[in-house]
């Protein structure tokens, strides 16, 4: 059997704005691969050796300086560390070929701010209202990864960036370890939470925390 390869210690910071309409967040688009246009995302990155703290890549101190410099490098953004607040934690699945373990981060910046997108890594940049994000993902205007699919629902229940801190400041703290399934029909993943999480069995019935990743549309539920 083959061994795993161990995940990347990474970080990505999730920007709102305040905007006439609502909160807006920032995704920046990936550099195409194979031909196709890159999916859009955080500003983020894995964790380099400068910003390790006290010899532990993983650890909350060192996604945090990487998280400040990712943004900085990505959208030319310069942030406060003490204005950052932890919202999640992803580690892929043991079944990828490459995996990372990623603190979310949550922040807030004036409307004023320019953003410089690197050119390389990222070619362009949007700022979207949560709704009109999962609206684009569903009609396939852009490409949303599972984790900023979750996030993104998340912050559609706010009006303003402070609200959006204050609540996912105090919520409970979720570590995401994905377990999939798939169908003819799609991919389900299920996260902590739901009762078919610890058996890995997405029939059990009671609470549900999953994604249905359907080709007809995704659908968030969580009770």
């Amino acid at each position: 059997m083959t061994t795993p390869p161990e995940p990347r210690p990474s970080a990505t910071v999730v920007l709102l704005r305040d905007a006439e309409s609502g909160i807006e967040l920032l995704l920046l688009q990936r550099a195409p691969r194979n031909d196709k246009p890159g999916p859009w995302v955080f500003p983020g990155g894995k964790v380099e050796p400068a910003d390790v703290v006290a010899g532990d890549a993983s650890s909350l101190a060192s996604a945090l300086c990487a998280a400040v410099r990712e943004t900085h490098e990505e959208a030319g953004i310069a942030l406060d560390q003490e204005r950052l607040v932890a919202i999640s934690r992803w580690i892929t699945p043991e079944i990828s070929p490459q995996r990372f373990d990623t603190w979310f981060f949550l922040g807030a910046i004036e409307p004023s701010h320019e953003v410089v997108v690197c050119g390389s890594e990222n070619v362009a940049h949007r700022w979207l209202a949560p709704t009109a994000a999962l609206a684009a993902q569903q009609s396939g205007e852009i490409q949303l990864a599972p984790p900023t699919f979750v996030t993104v629902t998340w912050l559609t229940e706010h009006a303003r960036a402070a609200d959006a801190l204050r609540a996912l400041a105090s919520a409970p703290f979720i570590t995401f370890r994905p377990r999939i399934h798939r169908s003819p029909a799609g991919a389900l993943m299920l996260y902590p939470g739901d009762a078919g999480y610890e058996a890995n069995d997405p029939e059990r019935t009671g609470a549900r925390h999953r994604i249905l990743a359907h080709a007809d549309g995704w659908r968030y539920e969580r009770s």
